[in-house]
């Protein structure tokens, strides 16, 4: 077994996942990047913006490192959800270099502190606030991998682009006849289930 460390672990499982975020905003209209796609509103946009205040908050705020610049959408008295959608004034440029800004900086308090350091969460209730940055780390890892793969199915429902990256699409099969057959396939396993039960 080779020997790994532990910050460098944590790094690029989080990478990954935000990189795989972005790749699914890639080559679509503003329109499609926005709208919502399921019956709560979840967008492809929306889940970039808040997973970017997830990282100002777990990995800046919580360790009493502010983030550069304020995030009004985080604020008290700002609307519930504003987190989860992106105005038409705030750009896709804009939310995916607030991201990147915002994973920069989380990035940094990563490195800066050792993974024992304990952090006060401002938004969870006093006295069950306090969090090393090592559980910080890997709860925000949690969250953006959950959020890519929410991604991924929103991304296929829009025009049935698959796959963690673009150089891997973690697929068996990229002929459209061959997942054709495949659905086919479970539709009459889960009617025969209901069928059964």
């Amino acid at each position: 077994m080779t020997a790994t460390e532990p910050k460098s672990d944590l790094r690029f499982y989080l990478q990954t996942a935000r990189d795989a975020l972005l790749w699914k905003l890639d080559g679509l209209s503003e329109y499609d990047i926005r709208r919502p796609l399921t019956p709560t509103g979840t967008n492809l946009l929306g889940l970039v913006k808040h997973t970017a205040s997830m990282e100002v908050g777990y990995l800046g705020d919580t360790f009493a490192r502010p983030f550069e610049e304020p995030l009004p959408w985080l604020d008290e008295d700002a609307e519930p959800n504003a987190d989860m959608w992106a105005t038409a004034d705030q750009s896709r440029t804009y939310i995916v270099e607030l991201y990147q800004r915002a994973w920069a900086h989380a990035d940094a308090t990563i490195e800066a502190l050792p993974l024992e350091t304990v952090g006060r969460v401002p938004w969870w209730p006093s006295g069950r606030d306090e969090v090393t940055l090592h559980h910080a780390a890997v709860r925000v890892i949690a969250d953006t991998h959950r959020h890519a793969g929410h991604a991924d199915i929103l991304r296929e429902s829009l025009d049935g682009a698959v796959g963690m990256n673009q150089g891997n699409t973690s697929m068996p099969s990229s002929d459209p006849a061959w997942w054709e057959k495949h659905r086919e396939r479970l539709e009459r396993a889960a009617e025969e289930a209901d069928r059964q039960a």
